[in-house]
């Protein structure tokens, strides 16, 4: 049978996301996660299931896409459909025009895994590559250090230090108490950590979100910050080796997250907590 392009509705999106639940192993290149889904389920179950694109054939999806933005898809796909000539091609055609409803006209943003098939077609049709990103991975097979730091969960009745964080850490965030509301509501919340930390007089200093994947696959950070007010201090790494702690609670096997390769700070902050760097990748884009 053919690939099927489509958007899930929200009680859908279960299926995609277990699908990409299974697609994580921590041999395989940085790619889509569910815990990208649930960080972006602050804006709401509805949002969140039109910014979804699948791919499948044969009721199997095949490839799944977040519309991060509206000029970004980060895109991944089953381990064994890399190379798969049929589901490249038409992907490759979905994307490049945008009378297909994935990416519109002008300059836009693919990420995709870069070991697929896709980047080859991409390439082959003028989308060149745009600047890297710095993956990391922490094994978490070992117990985790302490990080040094007073680190607390936080639910309902503390969300407003998690988000007051995030907006100081971030100066374009806007992540406020009523999309925390709307991303605890979610289901991937139930295996995701809200973790705030505090200074030594119980300043709320630096936060992050951790996402499982289930037992015994990769957990993500999305995202971790430190409050402008409050750097220099270590505690980007405090939170960060909380964040690992965290994660392997969860049974989590590793802890990845990515940055900005220009973003130095933030590349140094996560091999000071124990994070080994992986290749870099980049995404695609078409100028327009």
């Amino acid at each position: 049978m053919a690939i099927v392009m489509s958007t899930p509705d929200v009680d859908g999106l279960a299926r995609v996301t277990g699908a990409l639940r299974d697609w994580q192993a921590d041999d395989a290149p940085a790619h889509l996660h569910p815990g990208d889904v649930g960080w972006f389920w602050r804006y709401g179950a509805a949002a969140t299931a039109a910014a979804v694109r699948t791919w499948s054939r044969d009721g199997r999806v095949l490839a799944a896409g977040l519309r991060d933005g509206a000029t970004l898809l980060r895109l991944t796909t089953a381990p064994d459909a890399r190379r798969d000539e049929e589901l490249a091609l038409r992907l490759a055609s979905d994307l490049t025009d945008p009378d297909r409803g994935v990416l519109p006209a002008g300059r836009v943003n693919v990420e995709a895994p870069a070991d697929a098939l896709l980047q080859d077609l991409l390439a082959e049709r003028g989308w060149d590559t745009d600047e890297p990103w710095q993956p990391s991975s922490r094994d978490l097979t070992a117990p985790v250090e302490d990080p040094g730091l007073r680190v607390e969960a936080i639910g309902p009745d503390r969300a407003h230090e998690r988000t007051a964080v995030q907006r100081a850490a971030f100066t374009s965030s806007t992540f406020t108490d009523e999309r925390w509301r709307a991303m605890a509501s979610g289901p991937l919340h139930a295996d995701a950590r809200c973790l705030v930390g505090y200074d030594e007089h119980g300043v709320p200093v630096a936060a992050v979100t951790v996402w499982s994947a289930g037992p015994g696959r990769p957990g993500l950070i999305e995202p971790m910050g430190v409050h402008r007010d409050h750097r220099g201090h270590g505690y980007g790494r405090a939170i960060t080796v909380a964040a690992a702690a965290a994660l392997r609670e969860l049974g989590a096997s590793s802890a990845v997250v990515s940055t900005p390769s220009a973003n130095h700070a933030a590349v140094a902050t996560y091999r000071s907590a124990g994070f080994r760097d992986r290749p870099e990748v980049r995404d695609r884009y078409r100028a327009g």
